[in-house]
Formats: C-alpha cells, structure tokens, sequence
C-alpha cells in the first residue's frame, strides 16, 4: 500500500509518518532520507539531525538517497517511510555542479516511475510532501517551476495512493 502523507512546514506530518510505518508489521523498516545538506547549510544541517534523532531507536535502516529513487534496493515485503518529496524534486530537478534544470516531465516522471518501483517491492511505503502553494510569495521563474512540478508530482502521488492524510497542527486528516 502507498500512503501519501502531507502538510506544511512543521504541521506533525514527519512524526504522523513515522507513527504509520512503526505499526506496520513488517520486519524489517527502511528510512529513505531524501535531503541533502552543503557544508554550510547550517539550517539543513540541523533538520537533518532533529531527523535523525526523531528515529533513532526506532528500528529503522536508514538510506540516504537524495535521488535517483531506481537504485534503491530494499527487502521485499518491507515498509518504507520516504522524506521527503520535495526535497527528492529538488535534488532531481537542479544539477549545483552544473548548474542545469532539467525539464518538468523528466523530472515527474522518473519520480514517479522511481516510487511505482519502490511500492512494487514493499508491503507498505509511507511517502511525506509538502504544501508549498499557499505563501503568496512572488517567486522567480526557476523556482515557480520547481513548484509547479511538485504540485504534479503530489497529484499523481494522491492517484495511485491507497490512502491520503494531510497533517495540520499535528492533527492527521485522512483525505482518501
């Protein structure tokens, strides 16, 4: 099963997801940890260690993988809890060394097609994104893409989803 976890910036939805992919019965629980953090991120580096403490204990194996969804290889049968996709569009979407952008449906689909492939292998994956769409910040044009192919994204997540909650103040709404 495909549950598509979803909410703003500090809504709960990280820790509603990890609560969904501890109940699962599945032995063995992967973490799929999609962001990436520069040397001199220092907020990102604190997201991620905020991250890493939330799980800790928890029992899952944790695999870094800020794209490239297709070279996953995890138990089948397993749970999966992913975070997160926006990240994931990101890291997909801008080459930094490079400094390209590649287009919107490159990017969409081999997001998509990287999490038919994941969900074909486990029993359940726990997918986290978020709302980005309702600031009213006028923003450039590389990053109104960016938000536009994350909002396709989220479409087709919620399609093929078996269940949908949105997480506000911490209070999961289950939409599907």
């Amino acid at each position: 099963m495909i549950y598509l976890v979803y909410g703003g910036s500090g809504s709960g939805k990280s820790s509603f997801a990890e609560k969904l992919l501890a109940g699962f019965a599945s032995n063995k629980k992967y973490y799929i940890a999609t962001m990436m953090a520069q040397k001199d991120d220092e907020d990102a580096q604190k997201k991620i260690a905020r991250h890493k403490k939330m799980r800790s204990g928890k029992g899952f194996k944790t695999i870094e993988q800020p794209k490239d969804l297709e070279k996953i290889n995890v138990e089948d049968g397993a749970s999966a809890l992913l975070e997160c996709m926006s990240n994931l569009c990101a890291n997909e979407m801008f080459d930094a060394a490079s400094g390209t952008q590649k287009s919107e449906d490159e990017v969409c689909k081999k997001i998509i097609t990287g999490i038919k492939g994941l969900s074909s292998v486990l029993e359940n994956l726990v997918i986290v994104t978020n709302n980005v769409f309702e600031d009213g910040v006028q923003y450039d044009e590389s990053t109104k893409i960016y938000i536009r192919v994350l909002a396709k994204i989220n479409c087709e997540l919620a399609k093929i989803s078996d269940k949908v909650y949105e997480v506000v103040v911490g209070i999961p709404m289950e939409l599907k």
